[in-house]
């Protein structure tokens, strides 16, 4: 992936995201496994749309992605929430989740808006679960979300797509290796530059993912040895089935 450039359209592209429902869930999770967190890590963090809103909370974050300029970004937003944290803190690192560490256990381990998606081989997954397997503590959760292989898909089925709005516009397109149930996105993004005569810029990017089955996600963490393994679908608590789009896991070491 580029993020260079796309880091700083990110959050104008994704503000219909549901940032609430995330942030719910994860709280219901504290509620139904009886956790009372203080610290916890955001694997793949972008530009901070959950870690700020849990630091605000008062919990303490680390903020762990790969791109420098989303944590560039990220770091920034913190500045601007600074007078909102009260008590909660976030540090932001540059690591690949496929070996973050950071020096000490933490009480939650979290990885939303698919991100788990971009690691396009099953070595990359079980890498990632063993580092997060480490670096949370015992009783501690890893709480993440994947696309689901009917998704992907849905994805390739429902292409191409459009946005035209005043400010920014894109047109993506999908393609979808079947076989690898790995599906490739291409946008060309045009954003109004509003210091350069509000003339728009355009920006290319190429973002890769790739769904597993749930089935293989659920014993893959087991093998690596978390002892217990939930699921659930689109924000809800109910089983995955052939319609869900977004499956949860939760993990507990």
């Amino acid at each position: 992936m580029s993020y260079e450039q796309f880091a700083y359209t990110y959050d104008r592209l994704m503000n219909s995201m549901p940032y609430e429902d995330w942030l719910r869930f994860l709280q219901e999770c504290f509620e139904r496994f009886e956790m009372k967190p203080t610290t916890l890590v955001d694997l793949g963090c972008g530009t901070g749309n959950l870690t700020i809103p849990l630091a605000v909370q008062g919990y303490q974050l680390t903020g762990i992605d790969l791109s420098e300029d989303m944590l560039a970004v990220a770091e920034q937003k913190q500045t601007d929430a600074q007078g909102q944290l009260r008590g909660g803190t976030i540090r932001w690192i540059q690591q690949d989740i496929r070996e973050w560490e950071l020096g000490e256990e933490v009480d939650v381990a979290m990885s939303f808006c698919d991100s788990l998606n971009y690691l396009l081989e099953e070595a990359d997954i079980v890498d990632a679960f063993r580092q997060t397997y480490a670096g949370v503590k015992s009783d501690g959760l890893f709480v993440f979300d994947v696309h689901t292989p009917e998704q992907l898909f849905a994805y390739a089925d429902s292409q191409p797509f459009f946005l035209n709005e005043d400010d920014v516009a894109y047109i993506w397109t999908s393609e979808l290796d079947e076989d690898r149930v790995q599906i490739e996105h291409d946008l060309t993004i045009f954003v109004k530059d509003e210091g350069a005569g509000a003339k728009f810029r355009r920006i290319d990017e190429t973002h890769h993912q790739r769904a597993y089955p749930l089935s293989w996600l659920k014993q893959t963490l087991l093998d690596v040895g978390f002892r217990e393994v939930h699921l659930a679908a689109d924000f809800t608590w109910e089983q995955p089935t052939i319609m869900t789009e977004r499956a949860f896991f939760i993990a507990k070491k």
